[in-house]
């Protein structure tokens, strides 16, 4: 059989050329949500009478069997017949005959590629959605056993505050959180349908764009068919949104990476995270969250990819856009994959609980509550900031900590330094008096993760 837009060609393509303009290494990818959108498609065609509805219901018929071959992996694709859309249409005329031909009534493939990709980001979107409402439930779960587990608090990758380390945990499920109100909001971009927008002028046919849309499960369906073919805004919005979401899951992969060695020892990965050593049988690598930490590069790379492709692009379809499927393929099952690998590390992990609250215990991260007592006592806050860092730099001096001063140390550098100094400067009272909103205090580390548990009960209520 000759290509199926070979009529105006006396030349056939050598095989090379063939092989690089097609994308069915690729697209296949895409061969139930071309199936359904032809079902959709052709089911139209037969109730505005575009096609009689003995051949409808042919076509129809030989479209559900490619969809369970295609379950069954019985379908055998060409790079003949270039991409998804036209490894289908020769495949169902193999099935059914001419009457298969007819299939392409008031369609282009610019239409059709464009439901495809609407469909399948919008099935992957509302899975990714579930996923990081997976892992926050896996944040919930070690943040309540953890709420007065006391680590020290970091700026500048330097010990400044102690702080809890649910409190910590918590605040990647706030990034979350974040992560999954952008991917929610973008559905509504998403959940629009470009079928029968045609090659970017619409169609002669009396065709009806609402009714296809309502058969596809799309809320609405693009105003504009220029608009419709060209626009791959939705898969930028989702990359950039995976990029933020991956960069997030790098964060707290290199937290888990740092605290899982020997000089942190905050927390044991399990094994089935983790890998050996092929010379050195004594370690444990923290391979897959390394790896998450890895591949953010090349969902950043996605992104930018697609963005170039699309800066100089004229309207409407141009072939250009082949290159915006691989990227997005690659960006789903990077995300999937990263969010399924941290639920099971986040749920499984160690914490070394004792080895975290010593932690704080030899180190100068309260002396911010020493200069907080000076202030609470009336001194300006800058110069109690001055009295505290001297003392600090004396007991570095001398080799001791602001828990090792006598309280008549102390009473040389203020005179209003009391007894009570030495309850404040501990750990947990400097953890427990932090108690403004959103503060590490253990109270109000309680309410976020009640509030949190509200906003994953409700989550649940909406998918049920």
């Amino acid at each position: 059989m000759s290509k199926l837009w070979g009529g105006r060609f006396t030349k056939k393509p050598e095989e090379w050329v063939d092989e690089f303009n097609a994308s069915i290494s690729f697209d296949k990818e895409l061969v139930f949500e071309d199936i359904e959108g032809s079902i959709a498609h052709v089911t139209m065609l037969k109730k505005c009478s575009i096609l009689s509805g003995k051949e409808a219901d042919q076509i129809l018929q030989g479209l559900k069997t490619l969809y369970q071959k295609a379950a069954d992996q019985e379908l055998d694709f060409s790079v003949e017949y270039e991409d998804i859309h036209l490894n289908l249409e020769k495949l169902l005329i193999d099935e059914i005959g001419e009457v298969g031909g007819k299939l392409h009534t008031g369609r282009s493939r610019n239409d059709q590629i464009a439901t495809d990709m609407h469909l399948f980001l919008k099935r992957r979107v509302e899975e990714i959605i579930d996923l990081i409402t997976d892992l926050q439930e896996g944040i919930v779960f070690q943040s309540e056993k953890n709420v007065k587990t006391i680590i020290p608090g970091y700026t500048h990758l330097q010990r400044a505050q102690p702080i809890s380390f649910a409190h910590h945990l918590m605040c990647y499920f706030w990034m979350l959180q974040r992560d999954k109100d952008r991917l929610t909001d973008s559905l509504k971009r998403i959940d629009i349908s470009p079928l029968g927008a045609g090659a970017l002028a619409g169609t002669t046919f009396p065709i009806d764009r609402a009714f296809s849309a309502e058969q596809l499960g799309f809320s609405s369906y693009y105003e504009n068919s220029l608009d419709a073919v060209s626009d791959r805004d939705f898969i930028v919005e989702f990359l950039s949104n995976g990029s933020l979401l991956m960069t997030h899951l790098s964060r707290l992969a290199e937290e888990f990476i740092l605290w899982s060695t020997e000089e942190f020892q905050f927390i044991e990965l399990d094994d089935s995270f983790t890998t050996g050593s092929s010379i050195m049988p004594q370690k444990k690598n923290p391979d897959m969250a390394e790896l998450v930490r890895g591949k953010t590069g090349r969902v950043n790379g996605n992104l930018i990819s697609l963005l170039t492709v699309l800066k100089g692009l004229p309207l409407a379809y141009n072939k250009d856009m082949q290159e915006d499927k691989e990227g997005m393929f690659d960006t789903v099952k990077t995300v999937t994959g990263s969010l399924k690998i941290f639920n099971g590390m986040v749920r499984t992990m160690k914490v070394k609980q004792q080895r975290m609250n010593e932690s704080v215990s030899n180190d100068f991260s309260n002396a911010t509550e020493l200069a907080d007592y000076l202030a609470a006592k009336g001194v300006p806050f800058r110069q109690a900031h001055e009295i505290v860092g001297k003392l600090v730099l004396h007991c570095i001096q001398e080799g001791y900590y602001l828990k090792d001063v006598s309280l008549e140390q102390y009473q040389r550098f203020s005179g209003l330094i009391e007894e009570d100094i030495y309850s404040i400067l501990t750990p947990y009272a400097a953890v427990e008096r932090r108690n403004s909103y959103g503060g590490t205090g253990f109270e109000q580390v309680k309410y976020q993760i009640e509030k949190g548990k509200s906003l994953l009960k409700a989550d649940e209520m909406v998918n049920n």
